[in-house]
């Protein structure tokens, strides 16, 4: 007899067989044919067998009795909706089965009610048996399918409104610090731009984490045409989760946008490097440094605008720690640093 194992790809078999050798003889084909199953003897607890989920039950004619019919009940009575297991059930010749079913299918409506009469082949039960074990194989995967479609639904509608905040946020900053309405129109496209390009980035990637380089060249790439590379980019390869992408991104488009206006990227000659390095602790720390050269005398603004605002309060809630940020006298620079374990897929 072989015991009905904690994993397996198939289900395991129950045989209610209590009488003669029937269940030992046919626990040993079975056990020849590599199928998991548990041979009930008399007097055994049958309800701590069904408690152990078999997905096939084979039981002969002389086990059904009100007792064993009515714990059968039970069990398939707390089935899952996607469950609905087979029992097969060996009758003796001489059988009434016409009302042997009628009254099995009002005991047992959550079953697959097969019926072979006995004597019955070995290798007839155990094609009945495997046929029956792909079944229930089968089930399941259409189970795991379900369970999968319902967990992309709940993502979508997750991800949907994690988007939605997104932009009516933005909307709203942008709003606040806009003069004309096409100024709003004009920079609140631009940021819209910029979150889509961070979605293709991770799209792209094919899951919840994205390489921090492309996030970094998608949102940089439009301001570098042809040979001019006007903000260069440099660092080793490290994956983020798609929310630290999002953030950093809208950053550097901050940051560049801030840079076109007032900035290195006003000149023709400025330019903007943009590097980020790992430390060899046993946590390390990622350092992300945004530095401008070559443009208009800096001088630190009267008062903060929505850019650095925004920059300043979402790099600290990333990185843990307020961003340094500077305005010298040869070109403007923020610095922000972090353990890569704030920057990695959170659950």
């Amino acid at each position: 007899m072989r015991a009905p194992p904690a994993e397996s790809e198939l289900d395991w078999v129950l045989v209610l067989a209590p009488f003669r050798k029937d269940a030992d003889y046919i626990a040993a084909f079975l056990g020849e044919q590599k199928v998991d199953v548990l041979a009930a003897k008399a007097g055994d607890d049958l309800e701590s067998h069904l408690g152990r989920g078999p997905g096939i039950i084979v039981i002969t004619h002389e086990s059904l009795t009100p007792d064993v019919v009515g714990m059968i009940a039970d069990h398939l009575a707390k089935q899952p909706d996607w469950s609905e297991v087979p029992v097969i059930v060996l009758l003796e010749r001489a059988a009434p089965i016409a009302r042997i079913r009628t009254q099995l299918q009002s005991s047992w409506p959550g079953s697959r009610l097969l019926f072979h009469i006995r004597p019955i082949a070995a290798l007839e039960l155990v094609n009945a048996i495997q046929s029956n074990l792909i079944v229930r194989l089968r089930q399941r995967q259409v189970r795991d399918s379900l369970d999968r479609e319902k967990e992309l639904r709940l993502e979508l509608n997750h991800r949907v409104k994690n988007i939605l905040a997104s932009v009516t946020s933005i909307f709203q900053m942008t709003k606040r610090g806009a003069t004309t309405v096409d100024d709003l129109a004009t920079e609140f496209s631009a940021r819209l731009q910029a979150l889509s390009n961070v979605h293709s980035a991770v799209f792209e990637a094919g899951g919840e984490e994205v390489e921090l380089s492309a996030v970094v060249e998608l949102t940089v790439s439009p301001y570098n045409r042809g040979s001019v590379s006007r903000i260069s980019v440099s660092g080793p390869d490290i994956v983020v989760s798609r929310e630290a992408g999002t953030t950093i991104a809208l950053c550097l488009h901050e940051l560049t946008t801030n840079a076109i206006k007032y900035g290195a990227l006003f000149h023709p000659d400025g330019a903007v490097n943009v590097n980020w390095e790992l430390s060899s602790d046993e946590d390390p720390v990622l350092s992300l440094d945004w530095r401008e050269a070559g443009g208009p005398s800096v001088q630190a603004p009267t008062r903060q605008g929505y850019g650095t605002r925004y920059v300043r309060a979402s790099l600290q809630s990333l990185f843990g720690t307020a961003p340094q940020i500077s305005f010298e006298r040869d070109g403007f620079r923020c610095s922000a640093s972090g353990p890569v374990s704030r920057l990695s897929k959170r659950t």
